[in-house]
């Protein structure tokens, strides 16, 4: 008789947080957790994903999104939560929306003609802020074509150069951002992490528990949290072609 599978792949979706805690707790031999045992496990399971904002992009928290230019506007703000203030218009159109919870932008071009078949972007270069320092004329009207970053506690900034023109503002802004990882909220709730990142999420988790209440298991809980985390960083993400080509060398002939 043939075995019989679950039929399922929703593991992710229904391990919640209290389901992550108690595992966690018994891997370092605490059965039992209550109270500040478990308001411990969530601060430490929040430091965790802040902490795996220090390790790099992760391609989950990739976003996208149009950015509405206006004339005359070199800085457009996005704030971390709708408490923080109001963030710039996203989408585009009369009923645009904002976008909240950026880490930092990767890429921007502008485009025109969006969602029409001559559509078409152009890619601005990313400068720090010596070279936009280094402007002349930083209220100067054109077609942006280069853009620096500023990332502050409650907000990321986007700075344009040349400021958008009337043309300019007629046309948008799309973006390449990465946001932040979620917190973790209820004890109900799933985590905004993806399957593959449960297993290190778990031992990273019981790491952090272990520097608390079990200081002798320290050490070794960090070595199986950083091997699983590292398996999960390399397995991040969707790998695309490599393709090396020989360099020709030819002599000068004389």
């Amino acid at each position: 008789m043939a075995n019989t599978t679950s039929g399922t792949v929703v593991f992710d979706k229904t391990y919640y947080i209290d389901d992550i805690i108690t595992d966690a707790y018994e891997r370092i031999g605490f059965v039992g957790a209550a109270g500040n045992q478990l308001r411990s496990a969530k601060r430490s399971l929040n430091l965790i994903f802040q902490e795996w904002g220090n390790r790099g992009l992760h391609y989950w928290e990739v976003g996208d999104t149009n950015v509405d230019l206006v004339e005359g506007q070199a800085e457009y703000i996005f704030y971390r939560a709708t408490g923080d203030g109001t963030s710039a218009t996203t989408v585009g159109g009369t009923t645009g929306a904002s976008t909240y919870g950026l880490s930092d932008i990767t890429q921007c071009a502008y485009r025109t003609n969006k969602g029409e078949t001559t559509q078409a972007d152009t890619t601005l270069e990313k400068i720090d802020r010596s070279d936009y320092a280094g402007t002349s004329n930083k209220l100067t009207k054109s077609t942006p074509s280069q853009f620096w970053i500023q990332r502050f506690i409650d907000k990321v900034t986007l700075t344009l150069y040349p400021t958008p023109n009337s043309t300019a503002a007629s046309n948008f802004l799309h973006i390449y951002f990465e946001k932040r990882i979620e917190d973790v909220g209820a004890f109900t709730n799933a985590t905004n992490v993806p399957y593959r990142f449960a297993p290190c999420m778990t031992a990273g988790l019981a790491f952090y528990l272990s520097q608390k209440f079990a200081p002798q298991r320290a050490q070794e809980l960090k070595l199986f949290y950083e091997d699983e985390l590292a398996r999960a960083l390399t397995e991040d993400g969707s790998p695309s072609s490599t393709y090396i080509t020989p360099k020709a060398y030819y002599p000068a002939i004389t």
